[in-house]
Parts: C-alpha cells; structure tokens; sequence
C-alpha cells in the first residue's frame, strides 16, 4: 500500500458506484477527500460514508459540464483543505437506449459529462497539481448504449493536461473500463 497522508484528492462523481470506491481507496491510503458531484444528498451520505472509516472528508456541489462550476470546485477543495494533489475524473453518465436511437442532445449530454468534463477538470486543477507534483486520474467507460470505452475520442483524455504519454489499465468484466493515469508536466 502507498501512503497519501497529507494529500487531498477530488474525486468527481465520488458519491456512489465506483468514484466512491475510488474514494474510499485513497482515503484509506490517507488522503483527505473532496466529493464532487451534483447530487447534495447522495454526496452528504458519502462523506459520512468516509468518516465512518476515519477519513476527512468533504462534499461539493459541482456541474463538471460546467467550466464557472468546476473552477468553484477547485477553488472550495483548496480553501477547504490547503492544497491539492490528486484529481479522479469519475464523474459520467450514459443513457440506455442502443446508439442508433439517440438523439444530438443525449450524444451531447453523454460527451459532455464523460468527455469534456474530465478536460474541464484536468485544466482547473493543473495550477495546483503542477504545484504539487500530483496527477489526474481519469475513469472513461460510461458511453451511452455501447461499450466504447476506448476510441479515438477517449484516448486523448488523459492527455488534456499533459504532455507525457498516459499509462493505461485496460480489462474487460462486463464492460470497458479504462483507468489511465498521467502525470502533469512540469514544463508547462
């Protein structure tokens, strides 16, 4: 296990499925946490979730498909907590119904919070991670109708804030799920 002690996290969609997972696992490594969803509620419970288990832990309502949002998110977590060091973009959505049955907006809506949200953040929090020396985290795999976790309009994610080549986990089990990982540059 790796120790985190001292580090703050946000982790977006952190309040229920695998981005609770997600927070659960870095608070139990020490971090302190940072919920970042829309759902005040789910997220309140979340934070009491991590408490439970000893962690800090707090909650901040946030539009990720928002840029005025996520800037918020950003600026709350470190007035809250000081610093930051680790951002989880987990935050997604899908709508399931098979692909030829969408319409432009559900495809929109889909692309916005998987895709351009996890942009939105990487960009928000580069200041403080670039700072730090931490790293965003992102979570694609919740496409609408089909399984289409990696394709040429995903792999690029891990790469809106840095210019390192992202290091990927792949594996299969019942969907795609993708957890890429990179690291902020330092010369930007």
């Amino acid at each position: 296990m790796f120790d985190l002690s001292g580090k703050v996290a946000i982790v977006t969609g952190g309040n229920g499925g695998v981005g609770l997972g997600m927070a659960r696992g870095l608070a139990g490594a020490g971090a302190a946490i940072v919920i970042a969803a829309r759902n005040a509620e789910k997220s309140r419970a979340a934070v009491r979730d991590l408490e439970a288990r000893g962690a800090s832990a707090s909650a901040v309502e946030t539009d990720v498909t928002d840029e005025k949002s996520v800037a918020a998110m950003v600026e709350a977590a470190i007035a809250r907590c000081g610093r930051l060091d680790i951002l989880v973009n987990n935050a997604g959505t899908n709508i399931r119904r098979p692909a030829h049955e969408l319409g432009t907006a559900d495809w929109h809506k889909v692309l916005d919070t998987n895709l351009t949200s996890a942009f939105l953040c990487s960009k928000a929090v580069h200041p403080a991670l670039k700072r730090n020396g931490g790293a965003p985290a992102t979570v694609p795999g919740r496409w609408s109708g089909a399984e289409w976790a990696e394709t040429p309009m995903t792999r690029p994610v891990p790469a809106a804030a840095s210019n390192r080549r992202p290091r990927c986990a792949t594996r299969t089990r019942p969907t795609w799920r993708q957890i890429c990982w990179s690291r902020m540059s330092s010369a930007s």
